[in-house]
Parts: structure tokens; sequence; C-alpha cells
């Protein structure tokens, strides 16, 4: 049977009937009688926080978080040119199933390009979970146990088969307008970025980051150049979520296949101190190796990953002045404080070396 449409394109068409077309998808019967926006929060995306009164039975919850296109028009434009929203709505129609990660409890999703996409999901609040915060500090117990289920992860669709040729959305077309577009912006959004950054971003590091904008083509060939998986690609602390000590993962509008250690730079080099860093780092990195080949995968080992470790780190320096130098993506102070992780360890770590 045909599914309702559901997409919306603000939070005033997020009405009764629109969450009865949500609803109808898990039970008919169930009637809903009122829905309240409790919150609005405009970045990448319109991310909406609904309560929703029905009367159906506990399995179907009363918390709601939206997601629909960005209200702010630079992010609208930055993320529909390479479908972003589209992606994660089909990551959860298509592939979530699959994944082991914890993730939102997920009730509907849908997109229609040129009309835009809506995923509706549980609010983490309603399973007494927490949503992470992008500048939060993790310590070396939560970093572990996030290295951990990113191995896992790793391992599990490393094993699975012609995953291109399954999800050709994960590598299509859209992916290369987005490495294109990437390209073609990285040396001008680099130099807003450094602007912006001030004194944040050490001197030293202007010239490195400017040569990598300017042959960042060359540069992604070299970083994807590696067995690939599926990877999450945004792994920072507010893409988080935790529940009785075990995480979980949120916005996967990034996710595509990649080098499974570049969810692992990523996330040491926005979620971690530098000084927490600095101290487990190479900690993490063998947990790291240890749990793929706990899972099965055996050709691993820490001398060949190290040097890849250290490139990827510079991806997460430019993702976080790229997100500065768009702005309205995510809260200045946050979005300052991960430009100083990040630029630490690409500093630390001498990252721009290890590149072509």
């Amino acid at each position: 049977m045909k599914k309702a449409a559901i997409l919306a394109q603000s939070p005033r068409d997020l009405t009764v009937e629109w969450a009865q077309r949500v609803i109808n998808q898990h039970d008919n019967e169930v009637r809903v009688s009122h829905v309240e926006v409790l919150n609005v929060d405009v970045g990448t995306t319109t991310r909406v926080k609904l309560a929703v009164e029905h009367d159906g039975a506990s399995y179907l919850p009363k918390q709601w978080f939206v997601k629909m296109p960005s209200l702010a028009w630079k992010a609208r434009v930055i993320t529909a040119l390479p479908c972003l929203l589209h992606t994660e709505a089909r990551f959860y129609n298509e592939i979530s199933p699959l994944v082991s990660l914890n993730l939102p409890h997920f009730l509907a999703a849908q997109s229609a390009f040129g009309r835009g996409a809506i995923l509706v999901l549980v609010d983490v609040k309603e399973f007494s979970g927490c949503a992470g915060h992008p500048a939060d500090a993790l310590n070396f117990n939560q970093a572990a146990e996030v290295v951990q289920h990113l191995a896992m992860f790793h391992a599990h669709f490393a094993h699975h088969q012609n995953l291109e040729q399954k999800y050709p959305w994960l590598a299509s077309s859209v992916r290369k307008v987005e490495d294109a577009l990437g390209s073609a912006l990285a040396v001008p959004l680099m130099k807003r970025g450094l602007r912006r950054a001030g004194a944040v971003v050490p001197t030293e590091l202007h010239h490195q980051a400017l040569g990598y904008a300017k042959h960042r083509r060359k540069m992604m060939t070299f970083l994807n150049d590696a067995p690939r998986t599926l990877i999450h690609h945004d792994c920072h602390p507010g893409n988080l979520f935790w529940r009785n000590n075990e995480v979980g993962f949120l916005d996967w509008q990034l996710v595509r296949l990649g080098e499974g250690v570049s969810d692992v730079a990523y996330f040491l080099a926005t979620a971690l101190e530098p000084q927490t860093r600095r101290a487990h780092e190479h900690d993490l990195l063998s947990l790291y190796i240890e749990t793929l080949k706990l899972h099965g995968v055996v050709d691993v080992d820490k001398e060949n990953l190290l040097p890849r470790y250290r490139a990827h780190c510079v991806y997460a320096f430019e993702a976080m002045l790229l997100t500065l130098a768009v702005g309205g993506m995510m809260k200045l102070e946050s979005n300052l404080e991960l430009i100083h992780r990040a630029a630490s360890a690409v500093q630390d770590l001498d990252s721009f070396s290890v590149l072509p």
C-alpha cells in the first residue's frame, strides 16, 4: 500500500492531520488528538521537537523529533545541492535495520527530489536518553565506548559485499556533485574560515591549510584510496546520544562509503580536549584495531593505520572551518571550540605532512 505523503516545509505544517498520517504507517486504528511544537532549532536542518497526544498503546511514542529542510537559506542551499537530508531519509528507510549501533527509534521518512525530505524519529528523551552537545568534551571511558562501537560498525559493513550495487545512492552522482562543489569552493571557504577563526587557528597552519584547499581534489583522492566500509562521516559529540552510559549515533546526513579510520580521526579530533587526546589516542587506536580483529577484520595493524589516522584528521579540521565559513550551521562558541580541538590534533600529529 502506498504511504501517505508526510513532507513538510515548516514547523507550522506539523499539524494533527500530519501526525495522523505518520501514525497510520504503524497503526491506523490510533487517533491523534493534539500536536504541540516544543522547540525549533535551525541549523543544517530545521529540527523540531513535538509533543503528540494520541490514544495508542505505549509502544507508540509521544515525544517526536522531526528534521526538515533548513529555514536558514545559506544552510538550505549548502545541504540541498548534495541532498543531505534525502540521504539520511534513505539511510533510515533502507539501511538502518542492518545497523547494530544504537540509533533513535525511527517512525517515518520520505524524500522527493525537488520537493524536499523529512525524517521523523522518536525523541531520545522518550527512552531516557540524553542528546550530546557539539562542544561536549568526552572522557577516556566515553571515547573508548564510541571507538568500540565504530569498530564493530565498520567491521560489520566491511563484510557486506557489493554495497555500491545494493545502495547506489551511497556513491551516486550526488556524491560527485558534493565533491566537485567542495573542491570548487575550498579556497574561498578556507580563507573565510581562517579569517573568522582568528587566533583559534595557529598561524603556522594557515599556509598548509590553504595549500590543502588549493589541491583538495587530489587530497580527497588520497584519503579515499583505501578499503571501504560504511562510515558516518560526521562523528562529533553533537551527533551522539547517551543512555545508561551506552552511546548512540545521530545525524546520518553524510553517511557514505569510506575508510573506517576516518570516523575515528574525526571523532578523536573533535570530541576530546587536546590534553585528553594526547594522553589516550594511541590506546584508543589500539582498541579500534583490537575490536576490528575481534569482529573478523584481520588485515589491519597500527603501523599502517597511524599515518591514515593522521591524514584523516585534516578533514575534521577542514569541516569545522567550512562550518564557520558558511555560518548558521552550528552555535559559534561550539564551532570555535571544535576548530581549536581539530587544529590542535592536526598540529600535534603533523597531519599535513602525510598528505601528498
